[in-house]
């Protein structure tokens, strides 16, 4: 049994993290300040004794003893960090010092999620860790992409200046069950315009690409780095097959039967026109993991969700 922190616990990707921990036998203790977080992912948690859970804000330090650390929270999509920018970029920032400054008195090893979009809008495809990234710094995105850049920055600095026991990944779109419905990230976005029969909504023309993470892979693929010796990263965590998002939208069509038409709006600002993870290196040294749950399998699994959620709680969220 570990004792393991989990900052950002109660949001969509650390709430499947804790629960997965806690499976394994872990004691875990689940930090959230519930900006993004929703305490109703973790309450099927709560009646297991090794699990503990702190109302918490990591731009405050906080003391614990523990022997791991995932670094989790931080709003992670463009609506909740263009939100509060400046809230943002000190979560990413404030929250990495916190979370290295406990780390290193108490001697635990420590995992920060890092994004994918520290590539920015890449001119190298498909991204490999060894590219630095062609990110806008006062762009409407840059809170989140220089927010998690800096804070790689300071798990390194940490590392070559005080020895503190790191790990990086960088994750890659990601989606499954207990996203936040509004959170406005495309996957979401398409399935819950599905379910209601509204217009599917396109930004540009469609072209552009991603590739999309189940969130079970995503926590394997975690657990695996924060448990292999000798290999700080950083590294992709991802899934490679890479789709457009009018390939996504039709797929969601055709899963949900749904009458939505598709619509097309302008492109945001900095928007990246593709996006796909190179995994060799997290094929390498994680023990041969890759991505096992392909799109249309996560899809329905997650169509399956949000249709649950809209007939309980639609009203909630203003369905």
């Amino acid at each position: 049994m570990k004792r393991i922190l989990v900052t950002g616990g109660a949001g969509f990707v650390g709430s499947h993290l804790c629960e997965r921990l806690l499976n394994e036998g872990n004691n875990v203790i689940c930090l959230d300040n519930y900006f993004t977080g929703d305490k109703r992912n973790i309450l099927h948690l709560m009646d297991n004794h090794l699990f503990e859970v702190v109302r918490h804000d990591v731009i405050n330090p906080y003391f614990v003893e523990v022997d791991q650390i995932y670094n989790m929270a931080c709003p992670a999509s463009p609506v909740h960090y263009q939100y509060n920018p400046i809230k943002t970029t000190k979560t990413s920032v404030m929250g990495a010092i916190n979370m290295l400054g406990l780390a290193k008195r108490v001697k635990a090893r420590i995992l920060q999620a890092s994004t994918s979009e520290v590539y920015g809008d890449p001119e190298v495809h498909p991204q490999r860790e060894d590219y630095w990234g062609h990110v806008n710094p006062i762009g409407i995105r840059s809170c989140y992409d220089e927010g998690k850049r800096c804070a790689e920055t300071l798990f390194m600095d940490y590392y070559n200046q005080n020895n503190v026991d790191i790990r990086i990944m960088r994750i890659f779109n990601t989606y499954g069950p207990r996203m936040h419905p509004k959170d406005g990230r495309v996957v979401s976005n398409f399935i819950i315009q599905a379910l209601l029969n509204h217009d599917i909504t396109i930004y540009g023309d469609g072209s552009q690409t991603r590739s999309f993470q189940y969130v079970d892979d995503l926590v394997e693929g975690t657990i695996r780095l924060m448990n292999t010796a000798n290999f700080i990263g950083p590294v992709n965590i991802g899934n490679p097959n890479e789709f457009t998002i009018l390939e996504l939208a039709q797929k969601v069509i055709d899963l949900t039967g749904t009458k939505s038409k598709i619509i097309h709006m302008p492109m945001p600002s900095d928007d990246p026109t593709q996006r796909r993870p190179d995994i060799n290196l997290a094929k390498e040294k994680l023990k041969g993991w890759e991505p096992n749950i392909q799109l249309e399998e996560g899809l329905r699994k997650t169509i399956n969700y949000f249709d649950n959620l809209l007939k309980e709680r639609g009203t909630e969220y203003g369905y």
